[in-house]
């Protein structure tokens, strides 16, 4: 059964259309969203900004629908997200997505501190989170949650999940496959001033996704990239 579940989860020839579906609604979300609360929030002092409380957890949502797309496309035109991704850790996930987790987190301290240096005073999205739950511990460990566990599977999903099978039904070279996910993955989280270490560190996990051949081991590295992001939005 588990060399079942090693195997490689190889191409999809519906993979650009799930990559899409989920980026698409990712974007959609944010535009409903900004819409919904342009003129609710157009008098707030930014240096005050009022407490959500669980309205805060609508943040999360565009995210989850970068993962969702994949999914229902998956169910529809595939075998299922399991099948199709290699969604359950197997040993040999839970091994190199530690390891690849690591050596993703070595990248962000090391390119971090050298950005910072170059260009301080710079917000994170984090920041901005713990602002708006006003500290309350419920919502801040409801979001250290997401940031932790969701964001890594539904990321993963779309980036070494979705786009790197479609890649793959091309006969694209791995590691050209590898470079481009992990474009993708830095500019995904819109933050400019941190795209290099966001490339290396989209390199790492998917690093992890091209020797195991399952998202599985991505998410797992992914999810360590995050830990310490999510400790640190818990205990500020």
């Amino acid at each position: 059964m588990e060399e079942q579940q090693d195997q490689d989860t190889g191409r999809a020839h519906w993979g650009f259309l799930a990559f899409f579906t989920g980026l698409g609604g990712y974007h959609l979300a944010i535009l409903a969203f900004t819409a919904a609360t342009a003129d609710r929030f157009a008098e707030v002092d930014v240096t005050d900004p009022p407490v959500l409380g669980p309205l805060l957890l609508l943040v999360f949502l565009p995210n989850v629908l970068l993962g969702l797309g994949p999914v229902v496309i998956s169910w529809y035109r595939g075998n299922g997200p399991n099948s199709d991704f290699g969604l359950i850790p197997t040993r040999r996930d839970l091994k190199v997505g530690l390891a690849a987790g690591g050596a993703a987190l070595l990248a962000a301290w090391l390119l971090g501190a050298l950005l910072l240096r170059i260009n301080p005073d710079r917000s994170s999205s984090l920041d901005e989170i713990e602002a708006l739950s006003g500290g309350r511990t419920i919502w801040l460990a409801a979001a250290a949650l997401f940031v932790f566990l969701g964001a890594p599977l539904t990321e993963e999903l779309l980036t070494r999940g979705a786009l790197w099978q479609a890649l793959a039904h091309y006969k694209i070279p791995r590691l050209v496959i590898l470079a481009l996910t992990a474009v993708v993955f830095a500019f995904l989280h819109e933050e400019s001033w941190r795209v290099l270490s966001l490339f290396a560190q989209g390199l790492a996990i998917g690093a992890a996704r091209m020797i195991t051949g399952r998202v599985a081991s991505s998410v797992v590295a992914h999810a360590t990239n995050n830990l310490l992001p999510a400790v640190y939005l818990y205990t500020g």
